[in-house]
């Protein structure tokens, strides 16, 4: 539902208000997405993951339980990256890649290599 010209008014004038009072935070908040905010997540659970990798791995053979807290941690980042990928969906995905279109399916993401496959190994039992 758009907005009336008159909560677009508000909205600008309350724009304008934070730019005046605040040229940093209004900076910052222009270029800051949910997309950007996602990804930054999804990066630091990915680095937490492999601490906890790390962590199991070394460990596990000394300490069980300390082992069983490096897989628990691997457990959490992993949850939390499934929930900012959900977060972020297709449309986060897309304008994080520069506005380049994603297929849907494999076919779309790397072309019709396949096929060129299959031609090139066909063969010919004639």
């Amino acid at each position: 539902m758009p907005l009336s010209d008159e909560e677009q008014k508000i909205l600008r004038e309350i724009e304008a208000h934070l730019h005046a009072s605040d040229p940093a935070l209004a900076e910052q908040v222009s270029k800051t997405t949910i997309y950007r905010h996602s990804a930054r997540v999804i990066r630091w659970a990915a680095l937490g993951f492999i601490g906890g990798l790390v962590l199991l791995v070394l460990t596990f053979a000394a300490s069980v339980w300390v082992g069983a807290l490096g897989f628990g941690v691997m457990l959490a980042c992993s949850l939390v990256i499934e929930r900012q990928a959900r977060t972020m969906g297709r449309a986060g995905v897309q304008s994080l890649a520069g506005g380049r279109a994603i297929g849907g399916n494999l076919r779309g993401a790397i072309g019709d290599q396949g096929r060129s496959w299959r031609e090139r190994f066909r063969r010919d039992d004639d």
